[in-house]
């Protein structure tokens, strides 16, 4: 568990410093519409969002609040796997120690 909420952490820093990077030195219109002219970048987009879909319905199935499930949902479409790493890790914290807590939630026994 120590590593995976290691790997967690690790992943909220760098998503952190990459829509950083991205916000104050990119052009989200600009380039956005170049990444979609591009039958890669649509590949890419298509990829990125199943996977933050498939996610979203992790978090669906072990949450039990109807609030901070849209709100988690919505800050994954929004902020992708910053929110994903930073799920987990709250997850982790919570499971406190239990990898089927972790993983099922309010499903767990």
């Amino acid at each position: 568990m120590k590593t995976a909420k290691t790997l967690s952490l690790l992943g909220i820093l760098a998503m952190t410093a990459v829509l950083i990077y991205g916000f104050t030195i990119g052009d989200f219109g600009g380039e956005g519409s170049q990444l979609l002219a591009m039958p890669w970048g649509i590949v890419s987009l298509v990829d990125l969002y199943v996977g933050f879909t498939l996610f979203s319905l992790w978090i669906i199935y072990r949450e039990e609040n109807l609030i901070a499930i849209i709100l988690w949902v919505i800050a994954m479409m929004t902020l992708g796997f910053f929110a994903g790493a930073l799920y987990a890790f709250i997850a982790l914290q919570k499971s406190g120690g239990d990898w089927m807590k972790f993983w099922m939630g309010k499903h767990a026994l």
